[in-house]
């Protein structure tokens, strides 16, 4: 299921009467509530940008909006609803945190509150930094309490005048809040993005010396096998985390990027898979909703100032965490790889130093390989550096089968494209296929150099290429191709966020529905053979009917061909005349 969650605007106001009667008969089976809401009311909250809507596979799932009182010193978070069809999904949670995050940005010196019977809402508000309180600390606006005359416990609040009723306040006070401001204490809670290789520790160990709380997390996008993330935890604990968490994302890391990459096609400068750039938005988007849930007010990463990494967390992390305060240790002290190997051998830390030459970063899509080599222009990574080896040198076969674009079986076995896609890696793993040096402009505007390995990556992207010249039109093939760059692109410069990405996702989606067939392969060491595809869609069918490439025509004679030839040239022809005219002038 994919859900978006989004600030609403002017486009949404068609679902408002829908929404209101969804809220109706919401608080009508909870027998509380207010039940009612004016429609033009709520379609200023849409339009004004004041209000949160969420969707679930393109269907309106959810919605809530904030309004204002007393001159901007209190906010409420109201009208949260979540459709029956989709509860239970953790929906209620995101649209809570997204307006939360909104209230927080538009007025981030007013204090935000909300009332509600609901035990997950309250649970969520207090994960947010939000306290029980009495109604007297809450907005005594008319306007807001009028609001609750259509609930039914609405007598039970004005016998109390209203100072209680079933519902519980929950108030958030940035002045009495560290989410509002700068200022880090020596215990603040630190989210640590951690893959236990050299930058990650040495970030450990430093904020651990600075005496702040450490809880490091893995987002696993492939490329890890078990006892590898048992080795990352063990050695994060060790180091001194508090905790060490593993998170899961190689299948949301597929279905909302993967699947892109393959549909477009897309190598960036017809070499790399964009694997790294990728991932890093799907890990920093984890991250920052993992930092939310354990309330975290700090997030650390070990990105250097000279890459693009460190461009692509902090952009996630402002975007959908804007409250947390962002720590780069390497980068804000500038620091190098002997530095912090020397710095963790003193304070007693063991690694593998030899394999520390190498800075590797898995991933399902692709792995890449830095060290001294990649920073000149001439050196090649030596083999032993890279993380597979050859070990097969002979030929062998293989067979991918493609369903409306996405990889649906290898070697005629039925599978999940992860699955297949883990498979393919493994099989031509064994031949060193995928390897290589890319070479390209970064983010800050300076060339970078980084060898890789993404056997999968490479044989499906091209695999799917090749069905792609057979099924598609010359003007498919053409439009693609220039709204598959710029996707490539704008993940690489960690623009994924932006809509204009859901714009293409949908573009290059709809050019798939005829994409369906099987593609055959050879693998040999280093380097692999399309053989050919079969596809019922295949436009080379033609033959029989039409023509035959070369050969014979079927559908056309000898005049109208010669007839076409003339029209065609005309243009040329007419440019030449007055070209040659001008010679004659001379």
């Amino acid at each position: 299921m994919k859900i978006k969650v989004r600030v609403s605007s002017e486009k949404d106001t068609k679902y408002v009467y829908l929404i209101c009667k969804k809220i109706q008969e919401s608080a009508k089976i909870r027998g509380t509530g207010i039940a009612k809401k004016n429609p033009e009311y709520i379609k200023r909250k849409m339009v004004n940008g004041d209000a949160i809507i969420a969707f679930c596979d393109k269907k309106l799932a959810g919605f809530s909006y904030l309004d204002v009182f007393q001159n901007n010193k209190f906010i409420v978070n109201s009208g949260l609803i979540v459709f029956p069809e989709f509860r239970k999904q953790g929906l209620a949670k995101i649209i809570k945190i997204e307006l939360f995050n909104l209230s927080r940005k538009k007025f981030p010196n007013s204090k935000i509150f909300s009332i509600t019977t609901n035990n997950t809402v309250i649970k969520i508000n207090t994960e947010l930094g939000f306290n029980p309180v009495s109604f007297n600390e809450l907005t005594n606006s008319e306007n807001f309490w009028k609001g609750c005359r259509s609930c039914t416990n609405f007598d039970i609040l004005n016998r109390n005048n209203k100072k209680m009723c079933l519902c519980t306040g929950l108030l958030y006070d940035p002045k009495k809040n560290n989410y509002s401001n700068n200022k880090i204490n020596n215990r603040s809670k630190v989210v640590l993005a951690y893959s236990g290789g050299l930058d990650t520790s040495f970030c450990l160990k430093y904020l651990l010396k600075k005496n702040y709380e450490v809880h490091t997390v893995i987002i696993n996008t492939g490329g890890f096998k078990k006892n590898e993330l048992n080795e990352i935890h063990n050695r994060a604990i060790s180091i001194g985390s508090k905790s060490h968490k593993t998170i899961n994302a190689i299948e949301e890391y597929y279905q909302d990027c993967i699947k892109y990459l393959i549909f477009g096609n897309i190598l960036k400068n017809d070499t790399y898979p964009v694997s790294v750039g990728s991932e890093r938005i799907f890990q920093a988007i984890k991250i920052a909703k993992y930092s939310t849930m354990i309330k975290a007010k700090v997030i650390a990463h070990g990105s250097t100032g000279a890459g693009n990494d460190q461009i692509r967390f902090d952009v996630i992390f402002q975007i959908i965490c804007p409250d947390k305060i962002i720590l780069s240790p390497i980068r804000d002290m500038n620091i190098s790889r002997n530095e912090e190997i020397k710095y963790l051998q003193n304070e007693g830390i063991s690694f593998c130093w030899d394999e520390l030459k190498y800075s590797v970063n898995k991933g399902i899509w692709g792995t890449s390989i830095g060290g001294k080599e990649t920073l000149t222009s001439n050196e090649d990574i030596p083999d032993y550096a890279y993380p597979t080896k050859l070990c097969k040198n002979n030929s062998e076969n293989l067979e991918l089968e493609f369903y409306k674009g996405e990889l649906s079986s290898v070697n005629k076995e039925k599978g999940k494209a992860v699955n297949n896609i883990m498979k393919i890696e493994k099989i031509a793993s064994e031949f060193a296929i995928g390897r290589g040096v890319h070479i390209g402009d970064t983010i800050l505007g300076i060339k970078g150099r980084v060898a890789f390995e993404a056997s999968a990556a490479i044989i499906i992207i091209k695999a799917h290429h090749l069905l792609e010249k057979h099924i598609l039109t010359k003007w498919q093939l053409y439009w693609k191709k220039q709204l598959s760059d710029w996707y490539g692109m704008l993940i690489h410069e960690a623009q994924y966020l932006d809509p204009v990405m859901r714009n293409i996702e949908e573009f290059l989606k709809s050019t798939q529905e005829r994409l369906t067939g099987t593609v055959n392969i050879i693998l040999h060491p280093y380097r692999f053979h399309l053989v050919g595809i079969n596809s019922k869609y295949d436009l080379m069918k033609s033959s029989n009917t039409i023509a035959q490439y070369g050969e014979v025509n079927y559908g056309w004679k000898a005049d109208d061909v010669k007839g076409f030839i003339k029209i065609l040239s005309n243009q040329m022809k007419i440019y030449h005349i007055l070209e040659n005219d001008k010679i004659k002038e001379k």
